[in-house]
């Protein structure tokens, strides 16, 4: 079953309709040892169907019981006789037993357990007529099947099979306690016929232990199951919740089992100003036990509807599934001219994705993801990227190698990217393989690495590589860590068009070059460890020291390596460049520590490091990005946490002249899962040079929160707002207080519903994907699946 990744993700499962007449199949049928098949009917008498079962007579005003009954605690106290040997065979265990032998009856009384293959009936009293192969079981009756469903009933008159029969006031609790009550059930020729039923998966029973009702339950007049031909009828079937009517399901009928078993899904409303009223109603089609597909109309009340379908298949040798959606809309050009529309035409969106294990080395993994255009997917509100991805890997995993060879492809939605300038990297492979250095102790990694980049309206790169790292670890006697690193790599690159990058740094000199690189890293850690206030505390200096000589970064293409920015996880980095295109030639030493501090149910973790380049080579590092100057700016990491109440982290870097904070960022949460708050802010301050488009300067602020005001009820909000100004970046028109969006809403959730209502308003306006309100209601009926 699918979800929705936008945002105001609706969770929507299968109603299970089918539910009551497959769990009566399940209890009714498991310990059947007839004949499968329907007996042919008398002479004269038309074949039992779906369409044709008599009605039954049913007293007025009697309701299904859903409340445990005695024969739950009596069984239970009573232990079953031993199970029989053969299927054909009935052991009885009561406190009297009588037997007619010219009417060939059994007749017991008082605690009667009666064990058959895979099934176990209890009850007061139970009468087998051995002639007419009948079993009547009367008095807080009980069946048990092998799995340990039970079926109470007030009476019981089955076939000896406990297969055919009728029972009155029936109540099933399956083992997942999943329960089905009906005032009378009856089997015939294939035919189940439950009167008066209802199904829920809710809790009966306050956790006093005080019956109540369920918060959901289906219920109908008659539900009819033709197990033979694997179809199911409803008679004035409805949902309700809290006691109320909720969806009326008139006429319903659908198949059920491997042949397929279909129906209607949890329905979606809401409205938005962009397309008015909505209502989505997905249906569920089982096309064979190892494939479906799942149809979804969107109706809007102010734009055509919309058609979404998704397809999933399960083969022996992986998965894959299929997703897309369609409608006829007009739309407005991503310019800002939001009066100016185009005519109407098909618009949509398409995503695949699956893998393939041909073997337990290889595997095939694939996705493809496609917009029509640019504010598509914003628009009906499918999803808020800005970028699409499409990929396609090939992989080959060993003991102590590794083989990729994949292909990759974007699609910008950005309003100011040219789709020229997106790239397609096809083939990118990679290569590597370890080994253990049989000279000196070490590990060996060796690498193989191409990669090819084409735009439609660009530059063209293509680059290949092979590198060599060798490293050792070891131990000394005073308990530091040293580890040494050797790398090498020779590059050979080729790019045309060179002059079509709008990043001159990026563009690298065009036709063939050629780059080697060398580094060696020494790199020592002293842990000391001790107790401290009750807890224990480690602290761990670290310094390493790098060696690189110059390299001609300038004259190659600069593809991966473009967002470089000095923080925590990369300090301690061979290369602090993030790709292979750029790689730190300088020789410098780099100085730091750990801290954490652990006590029970609280600890407190923290980084803190610099670096200082030895040489004086110009760098080709921009200014900004904390490592320019021959000493870096300070960057560090700090994280707080207590049981599961509170977590808190924070990120920074600070400017080595003046100490002006360049990097703030906070990410912290508060509360338990139900009352909880959290809060994310980010702050660069870079100053980074012009014309490097990937490393400008923002603010934002997050903030979410869910308070539980009741036992089952809570409210919840979130905001996110852009605090980006002149002050951080020159060229930016915004003010400095520019909320994105926000939600508010309530929400209900128990054991087996989740029910919500959510406002939203969305500040931006891009193309036809317009700013304004929406309203959102969320249902979700738990513990349900075919």
């Amino acid at each position: 079953m699918s979800r929705d990744t936008r945002e105001r993700t609706m969770m929507r499962v299968h109603l299970c309709i089918s539910a009551p007449a497959l769990i009566l199949a399940m209890v009714m049928a498991a310990p059947a040892y007839a004949q499968t098949q329907a007996e042919p009917p008398a002479q004269g008498e038309p074949p039992l169907t779906i369409d044709n079962v008599a009605p039954q007579d049913i007293p007025a005003g009697a309701e299904p019981d859903f409340q445990d009954r005695p024969a739950k605690a009596e069984a239970e106290a009573v232990p079953m006789p031993a199970a029989p040997v053969s299927k054909n065979e009935i052991n009885f265990q009561a406190d009297r037993i009588d037997y007619d032998s010219n009417a060939d009856i059994v007749r017991a009384s008082g605690n009667v357990r009666v064990a058959r293959q895979d099934a176990n009936l209890s009850a007061d009293q139970v009468e087998w007529d051995r002639k007419a192969g009948t079993v009547i079981a009367r008095g807080d009756v009980l069946l048990v099947n092998e799995r340990g469903d039970r079926a109470y009933a007030d009476e019981m008159d089955v076939t000896e099979s406990l297969r055919d029969g009728v029972i009155e006031n029936l109540l099933i609790v399956t083992n997942s306690e999943n329960r089905l009550a009906a005032v009378k059930a009856q089997r015939t020729d294939n035919i189940y016929v439950l009167d008066k039923a209802a199904f829920t998966p809710c809790k009966v029973e306050t956790v006093k232990g005080c019956p109540k009702e369920p918060t959901w339950q289906i219920q109908a007049d008659r539900v009819i199951l033709d197990e033979a031909r694997q179809r199911v009828r409803y008679e004035n079937a409805r949902v309700s919740m809290f006691g109320l009517p909720l969806l009326p399901l008139p006429g319903l009928r659908h198949s059920i089992g491997d042949e397929g078993s279909s129906g209607l899904l949890v329905p979606d409303i809401g409205y938005d100003r962009r397309n008015g009223v909505q209502y989505v109603q997905p249906y569920y089609w089982r096309l064979a036990p190892n494939r479906d597909l799942t149809l979804t109309p969107y109706v809007y009340s102010a734009v055509l509807p919309m058609l979404g379908a998704s397809y999933r298949a399960l083969l022996p040798k992986g998965a894959y599934q299929i997703t897309g959606y369609g409608t006829v809309s007009a739309v407005t050009p991503v310019t800002g001219e939001t009066d100016v529309t185009s005519d109407e035409r098909l618009r949509g969106y398409i995503a695949a994705s699956g893998k393939f294990q041909f073997d337990p080395l290889w595997s095939l993994t694939g996705s493809l993801r496609y917009a029509s255009d640019r504010t598509f997917l914003n628009r009906y509100d499918l999803s808020h990227e800005d970028r699409l991805r499409s990929t396609l890997n090939l992989e080959r995993i060993g003991t102590r190698s590794y083989l990729s060879i994949a292909g990759w492809a974007f699609q910008s939605l950005r309003s100011g990217d040219r789709a020229g300038q997106v790239p397609i990297a096809i083939p990118a492979i990679d290569y590597r393989l370890r080994t253990t250095d049989p000279l000196f102790g070490g590990r060996v990694e060796l690498q193989a690495n191409s990669l090819s980049i084409l735009r439609t309206d660009g530059q063209d790169t293509q680059r290949a590589f092979v590198g060599f790292t060798w490293k050792q670890s070891r131990l000394t006697g005073m308990g530091q860590e040293v580890s040494l690193t050797a790398y090498a790599r020779g590059d050979v690159y080729n790019s045309a068009q060179n002059d079509l990058s709008p990043t001159v740094v990026y563009r690298g000199e065009e036709g063939w070059q050629t780059r080697g690189i060398a580094a060696l890293a020494l790199d020592v850690r002293w842990p000391f460890i001790g107790q401290a206030f009750g807890g224990t505390q480690r602290l761990t200096p670290r310094i390493q020291l790098v060696a690189a000589p110059r390299l001609a970064n300038l004259n190659v293409p600069n593809e991966d390596a473009r967002a470089i920015d000095l923080e925590d996880s990369n300090l301690f980095a061979l290369n602090r460049f993030p790709g292979y295109d750029r790689f730190e030639d300088s020789t410098r030493i780099t100085y730091g520590f750990d801290y954490r501090f652990d006590v029970p149910n609280f600890s407190f973790d923290t980084t803190v490091g610099q670096s200082y380049r030895i040489d004086d080579r110009p760098s080709l590092l921009p200014n900004g990005t904390g490592l320019s100057d021959r000493l870096s700016d300070i960057v560090g990491r700090s994280e707080i946490r207590y049981k599961d109440f509170l977590s808190f982290t924070h990120r920074f870097r600070l400017d080595k002249d003046g100490f002006a904070v360049r990097r703030n960022e906070i990410e912290a949460t508060v509360g338990t899962r139900r009352t909880y708050a959290e809060v994310g802010y980010l702050r660069l301050d870079r100053n980074i040079t012009s014309g490097v488009e990937d490393l400008r300067d923002v603010e934002e602020i997050r903030l979410a929160a869910r308070v539980a005001f009741a036992r089952f009820w809570s409210v919840f909000g979130s905001t996110n707002i852009d605090l980006t100004g002149q002050r951080d970046d020159p060229t930016s028109t915004l003010s400095g207080f520019e909320p994105v969006r926000h939600r508010l809403g309530i929400a209900y959730e128990d054991d087996c519903l989740e029910l919500g209502f959510t406002w939203r308003r969305d500040y931006q306006t891009v193309g036809d994907a317009r700013r304004g309100n929406s309203f959102q209601l969320r249902l979700v009926f738990k513990n349900l699946g075919l």
